[in-house]
């Protein structure tokens, strides 16, 4: 962290402030359709190696069990694995210029 820390103490409330002064960066926006783009480099191989792995486990099982089985795998890899490694590694990519 570069920078340099600036403390206030608010009297009215007896709590300290902490602010770090750094140069702002300019006003970035999402773009959605290349965060969406992005996002199905990882997921696409993820959802094969799934079912790759599943399907043989599950065979003779209907189609709402083995999504019952394949979803959590899914969602729990996608938001705390998949999307934080592209928003961290395709940041440029995925936010504008405002």
């Amino acid at each position: 962290m570069n920078g340099t820390f600036r403390f206030y103490i608010n009297e009215t409330f007896r709590s300290i402030k902490v602010t770090l002064m750094t140069q702002t960066s300019p006003a970035r926006k999402l773009s959605k359709l290349h965060f969406a783009l992005a996002m199905l480099l990882p997921v696409y191989p993820l959802i094969t190696t799934i079912l790759y792995v599943v399907l043989p486990l599950t065979e003779g099982w209907t189609i709402w069990q083995r999504t019952a089985v394949i979803t959590p795998l899914m969602v729990f890899a996608i938001t705390f694995v998949i999307s934080p490694f592209v928003q961290k590694r395709f940041a440029n990519f995925i936010l504008r210029a405002a």
